[in-house]
């Protein structure tokens, strides 16, 4: 099967360190690599200890979460952490997100499996991944042009061919693949763009940080006519979506 569909936007490069990330991602020491066995039994563990005893409930969304590969999406020397329940270091000083908030953020969007989804932010991939399992259709768009395309070959080499990748400034959203049945945001901002919630269909929802760093809450928003329904999640931790040129790299 071909691989996702990638688009670099012509930009001009950025001087700020923007990051976007969950949270701080911690030092692991080098460890041996792990068997195909290892793996597997860190992925269940992932799955009851970290994801079910939390209050992960939907099924597909555990589904999903035991078939996508998270070792496929993080940087060789983190493979034997893949399921271990913290953000990871990737390229262009990101991280991969904790996989409790991957769940929590994919199980609050109440995807069926018919929907077009649009995802600020696909840094590693692997949140895309585990969308392109529940949705019918993944748009995601990231700031980096490096990440975008690392996790084009990633996602290509598991056969996903309903997600197309695109580089540019995802604050601005994707207007040209709108309307979207979900919104998901990576990044923290005072409230969600009102260009998104124009891109957003009647009856859609949004999950995505909210607030300044010291209070951030993770929400998810429905779009009701003039009418936007919000309701908290959690507590969380994002680094500021940033607006503006994205980065070739």
């Amino acid at each position: 099967m071909s691989a996702p569909y990638v688009v670099n936007e012509q930009t001009q490069p950025t001087t700020n360190d923007q990051r976007r990330m969950t949270n701080d991602a911690p030092r692991v020491p080098h460890t041996p690599m792990p068997t195909p066995a290892n793996l597997n039994a860190a992925r269940a563990r992932m799955l009851t200890e970290d994801l079910q005893s939390r209050g992960i409930r939907s099924v597909r969304v555990l589904r999903a979460m035991a078939h996508v590969p998270r070792e496929r999406f993080v940087l060789p020397q983190y493979v034997g952490e893949a399921y271990s329940d913290k953000a990871l270091p990737i390229e262009c000083a990101q991280t991969i997100s904790q996989p409790y908030m991957v769940a929590l953020m994919s199980e609050a969007l109440e995807l069926a499996g018919d929907e077009r989804v649009l995802e600020v932010g696909t840094g590693s991939g692997y949140q895309t991944a585990v969308l392109a399992e529940l949705a019918a259709e993944v748009i995601s768009i990231e700031r980096h042009g490096g990440l975008t395309e690392r996790a084009g070959g990633v996602l290509g080499g598991l056969d996903y061919e309903n997600v197309r990748l695109m580089t540019g400034d995802g604050s601005g959203g994707v207007p040209e693949h709108a309307p979207y049945d979900r919104i998901i945001v990576t990044a923290a901002a005072e409230r969600i763009p009102p260009v998104l919630v124009e891109q957003l269909s009647e009856g859609g929802l949004v999950v995505a940080p909210l607030g300044p760093s010291s209070g951030q809450v993770l929400e998810v928003v429905r779009k009701s006519g003039a009418v936007l329904q919000s309701r908290h999640l959690t507590a969380c931790r994002f680094v500021p979506l940033i607006e503006g040129d994205s980065s070739p790299e």
